[in-house]
């Protein structure tokens, strides 16, 4: 089956490439660990030109192989590497945001080998304190393609900088961040908290429910500054196991991040995206909270690239092909 679609997810850590098919049907995928902050430096030819530019080396490493099989392949990328760090910025687009909008303006950089890279905007969101997002936008847009076009949902994206995405109508309307996945790592590994914990091995659920049912406690209207110290305090006093303490803080603060959703989300569909044990633990941690209809997505970044393609107008729908 020939391929109709190059996809590359470009993160800070990794770099996903997809070849895709008609309907966006995943062909053939890969995953490299050249993020934009590690990429590789070792020169070579590329295109019979001598290379040491990083993002070029990483990119024919992805998908050069795809390129000589199909040179006409058109290129899509999403993440950071549209960021002010990446290959070539992608300037943000304004909330509100859809795939039609997103598609439109998609930035173009044309690599050694003549071939142009289309990069997805990152998308903002300036009421208040201005909020951004890279990477996160495309997969929302990949869940919206097996919902309906109407309607509200809430969408959660869970990991270092979790996203909580309203979406109205096919529209992204708005969007919080939450540090949680970088607090928990930065308090276990450089706090007092981290010096009594100890690896469980497997999922301590008890301490983890624990936590969250404290977030939601009237100890919690003092802050989470104040209830972070008991994942230290309940160690003292025998009440948490070192090796129960872990899953207590990722409850205690994951339980605080969903405190700050507003209270209307309770009555909205929301949809989880993102790794599989971090999504069971926000699923969950939803149940407990009273948030009742939770589904979880998966795929959603290629689906998410195939639309934003489809609406540039580098690959034909399934009616026209």
């Amino acid at each position: 089956m020939q391929a109709q679609l190059i996809a590359l997810d470009w993160g800070t850590s990794s770099l996903r490439a997809y070849k895709l098919g008609p309907a966006g049907r995943v062909l053939e995928q890969r995953s490299l660990a050249t993020g934009i902050m590690h990429l590789p430096d070792e020169s070579r030819d590329i295109a019979g030109v001598r290379c040491s530019d990083g993002f070029e080396l990483a990119f024919d490493a992805a998908c050069g192989d795809w390129l000589d099989a199909q040179p006409g392949l058109p290129v899509i990328a999403c993440g950071m590497v549209g960021s002010a760090q990446g290959w070539s910025e992608a300037a943000y687009r304004n909330t509100p945001a859809d795939v039609a909008s997103l598609g439109q303006a998609l930035h173009t950089v044309r690599s050694l080998r003549g071939v142009d890279v289309h990069i997805v905007p990152g998308v903002i969101e300036q009421v208040g304190l201005p909020n951004v997002m890279r990477g996160e936008e495309t997969q929302v847009l990949g869940v919206l393609q097996n919902l309906s076009a109407s309607g509200e949902f809430l969408i959660g994206l869970p990991g270092s900088h979790s996203k909580w995405v309203e979406v109205v109508d096919g529209c992204i309307t708005h969007f919080d961040t939450f540090m949680t996945g970088e607090l928990f790592a930065v308090l276990s590994q450089h706090s007092i908290l981290g010096r009594t914990q100890r690896s469980a091995g497997q999922f301590q659920a008890d301490a983890f429910d624990r936590g969250v049912h404290v977030a939601l406690s009237a100890d919690a209207q003092r802050g989470v500054l104040s209830t972070l110290f008991s994942a230290r305090t309940l160690g003292l006093t025998g009440e948490l196991a070192p090796d129960q303490q872990p899953d207590y803080l990722s409850g205690l603060l994951i339980g605080h991040e969903l405190a700050g959703l507003p209270g209307a989300a309770k009555h909205k569909p929301i949809i989880l995206v993102g790794a599989a044990p971090l999504c069971a633990r926000y699923q969950r941690a939803l149940g407990l909270c009273g948030f009742a209809h939770v589904s979880l997505a998966q795929e959603a970044t290629e689906r998410g690239l195939w639309q934003l393609a489809q609406a540039a107008g580098l690959t034909q729908s399934a009616t026209e092909a």
